[in-house]
C-alpha cells in the first residue's frame, strides 16, 4: 500500500473489505442480541414474558445463522478451519495497521492563500 491515499490504488478490494467488515459487525450485534435474549429470559417471572423472550431468542438464532452462513458463502469466516480463519484475521490486522499508518492529513492545516480573505 502506498502512502498517497487519494490513489485509487489503494481502493481495490475495498468494496469486498467494508462488505465483510460491515458483516462481522452485524453478526456480533445479533450474536448480542442472542445473549441479551437469553439473560433476558433466565430473569423473567412471568409466563407471557417468557414465551414473548423465547421467540425472540429463536429470531436472534435464527438471525445470527443466516449472517454466519452469508458470510461462510462469501468466504469471510472460516468457523471450522482456524489455519484459514487465521489467516483472514492476520491480513485484515495488517491491512488495519496500513490504513493507520497512513498520513491521511497534511500536516499543515493552515487555510491562509485558499479563501478570498480581506487583508488585515
Amino acid at each position: 500500500m502506498n502512502q498517497d491515499y487519494m490513489d485509487p490504488i489503494n481502493s481495490e478490494g475495498m468494496p469486498n473489505l467494508a462488505d465483510s467488515a460491515f458483516a462481522l459487525d452485524f453478526l456480533l450485534a445479533a450474536k448480542t442480541g442472542v445473549r441479551n435474549c437469553a439473560i433476558a429470559l433466565s430473569e423473567t417471572a412471568t409466563a407471557e414474558v417468557r414465551v414473548l423472550l423465547r421467540r425472540l431468542l429463536f429470531e436472534a438464532l435464527d438471525l445470527h445463522e443466516e449472517i454466519s452462513q452469508l458470510m461462510i458463502r462469501k468466504k469471510w469466516l472460516h468457523p471450522n478451519r482456524l489455519n484459514e480463519q487465521f489467516k483472514l484475521d492476520l491480513t485484515s490486522a495488517k491491512t488495519t495497521m496500513q490504513i493507520a499508518e497512513m498520513q491521511l492529513f497534511p500536516k499543515d492545516t493552515s487555510r491562509l492563500g485558499l479563501f478570498a480573505t480581506p487583508d488585515k
